[in-house]
């Protein structure tokens, strides 16, 4: 479909030429203006983190920094340089294979590969240090089948940074194959085509074409996959690694120093911010929406026999790996304890997951979306700057962002309480602290990133020649937000709520921090147990959290292949 006929299509039930007014620089301005308010609100967080550091922290930041700070960055770049490659190749591998190839379990495959999205890190990392350790199943059949003791053979350490790495790279790989697999659907056959007549083969063709026009879907996978492993508590602190992350829980909660805990905080920022840049900077002033006058249903290459074979076992080893493994040991602890609580009590867990993992999904794409579409109609420096600075709260630990979301509220209550004791004579008390609207807060700056990535990966692919037809036609931005983009974005937006929704369903530390008294959900639940050593009953609610998002990720899979546009 051209994109004459896509505009046209989108806007055939606009309204006529002249009954509102089109959009000028004042309609832009204001968009600018708002996603300004909308970014400095999202970031007070971040600016509370940022107004410590260069507060003094009593000594405590020279000790760090003369004994652990170096292996704090070094850890966390390895970490980060690792888990980046591992999911670069895994997602955009199996992306590639589903979207334009015809092998064994194909079907099956395409919405399978997202499983482990459905899985926190920290549950993946207990299943396998139990299942790799010595005295685990692996190492004790391996013992019993050779004969051997401990001393006559050599077995790789689970707890360890390459074991952190392997495990991350499992539980993050979706992030790059959903939005890869999401720009391959979306392109075009034209250009793919006209690849072939120049004389490209298959492996050309995907790198000279193909991966090039998806570049921004896929460096936008690989910028959450690591924003979220440098955010990661739970499996580095299992496995005994220190990162930054450890060391901002050990600075805040053991040290007792709120301030240098901070410090550390603005440090791993400032590295996440350095990462976009880099990468934004290298990316220049390339484009890469389509231009083609045509769209029809991707040609799809039936592989022969081998290589159907090595094409699903590319597939499945990462399933296998990520999800059944991982899973497989969970159940079995299930069965073999499980948790007490089972029953109404433990059904009250998983409602209150269900009920924030949906208000959170809602609230945070509505702002994504607004975010993305400002900055769209205003491109310039200070609307850019603002978003990304507010986006920049994924690379936070979920603690330091709930504790800044109760500094903030705790301030607010403070404020309403003195002005009620001077003008009514009563005491208000906490009205906002420790509330589910808190805790939405929490969840809107910890995860705005992935709902934005998803937002503006799917608006750089809508050509200006749409925007334009929509202020021929007489629509405002709100208009043509409303009746033309909503609709054409309908899949990039539905995979970004997903997994927001599965992010808050994982969440744990921020949950942890901000939620109302008495409020648990399935993460804390496990968490509590697994804290305790007690795997076996914390296996439950594990086990619980992973069968909540696979429903989720089938809809996404579903939902990513009715997005190209033609379908």
């Amino acid at each position: 479909m051209t994109d004459a006929a896509l505009a046209h299509r989108a806007t055939a039930f606009l309204p006529a030429a002249g009954r509102s007014r089109p959009a000028g620089r004042s309609g832009a301005r204001r968009w600018a203006v708002m996603a300004v308010v909308i970014a400095v609100l999202v970031s007070v967080p971040l600016l509370a983190v940022f107004a410590n550091l260069f507060a003094s922290s009593g000594g405590v930041w020279t000790h760090l920094a003369e004994t652990v700070l170096p292996r704090y960055v070094a850890n966390s770049l390895w970490l980060a340089a690792g888990v980046g490659c591992g999911t670069l190749v895994i997602g955009t591998a199996t992306a590639w294979l589903v979207t334009m190839y015809r092998f064994p379990g194909r079907g099956l495959f395409e919405w399978a590969l997202l499983l482990p999205l459905a899985a926190p890190g920290y549950v993946m990392a207990y299943a396998y240090a139990d299942f790799l350790q010595f005295v685990g199943p692996v190492q004790t059949a391996l013992r019993d089948w050779m004969g051997w003791s401990r001393s006559d053979y050599w077995f790789p350490e689970i707890r360890s940074l390459g074991g952190a790495i392997f495990v991350l790279t499992l539980a993050s790989y979706p992030y790059v194959y959903l939005l890869a697999r999401s720009a391959f659907l979306g392109q075009s056959v034209c250009v793919l085509e006209v690849s072939r007549t120049l004389g490209c083969g298959q492996w050309q063709m995907f790198r000279r074409v193909a991966l090039p026009l998806a570049r921004p879907a896929i460096v936008a996978g690989v910028a959450l996959a690591l924003m979220e492993t440098l955010a990661e508590f739970g499996t580095v602190q299992h496995f005994g690694i220190d990162t930054f992350t450890t060391g901002i829980y050990r600075t805040w909660f053991a040290l007792g120093t709120p301030v240098a805990a901070a410090q550390l905080s603005a440090l791993l920022v400032v590295f996440v911010a350095a990462l976009i840049v880099v990468e934004r900077w290298s990316r220049g002033q390339a484009r890469f929406h389509h231009t083609t006058p045509r769209w029809r249903n991707l040609p799809e290459r039936r592989l022969g026999r081998f290589g159907g074979w090595v094409a699903a076992a590319v597939c499945a080893l990462p399933i296998l790996l990520g999800f059944f493994v991982p899973g497989g040991v969970l159940l079995r602890m299930a069965i073999d304890g499980g948790d007490p609580l089972l029953g109404a009590q433990f059904l009250g867990f998983a409602r209150n997951s269900l009920l924030l993992g949906a208000m959170a999904a809602a609230l945070v794409v509505s702002v994504a979306v607004l975010l993305a579409y400002a900055a769209r109609l205003a491109p310039g420096r200070i609307v850019r700057g603002a978003v990304r600075v507010a986006t920049l709260g994924y690379a936070m630990p979920g603690a330091v962002v709930a504790v800044g979301v109760l500094i903030a509220f705790g301030h607010l209550d403070s404020t309403v309480d003195a002005w009620a004791r001077r003008t009514l004579g009563v005491s208000t008390g906490l009205i906002f602290s420790g509330t589910a609207a808190a805790l939405l807060i929490a969840y809107l700056v910890r995860f705005l990133a992935v709902a934005h990535n998803a937002a503006e990966a799917s608006l750089a692919k809508v050509t200006p020649h749409i925007d334009q037809a929509a202020r021929v036609l007489g629509q405002g931005p709100r208009g043509a937000l409303r009746l033309v983009h909503l609709p054409i974005l309908r899949g990039g937006l539905l995979t970004g709520a997903l997994l927001v929704f599965v992010d808050v369903m994982k969440e744990l530390p921020a949950t942890l921090i901000v939620r109302p008294f008495d409020f648990d959900t399935l993460a804390i639940r496990a968490y509590r147990l697994a804290s305790d050593e007690r795997l076996a009953e914390s296996s439950t609610a594990s086990l619980a959290i992973v069968l909540a998002g696979i429903l989720p990720v089938m809809l996404l899979s579903r939902a990513i292949g009715r997005a190209r546009p033609g379908a």
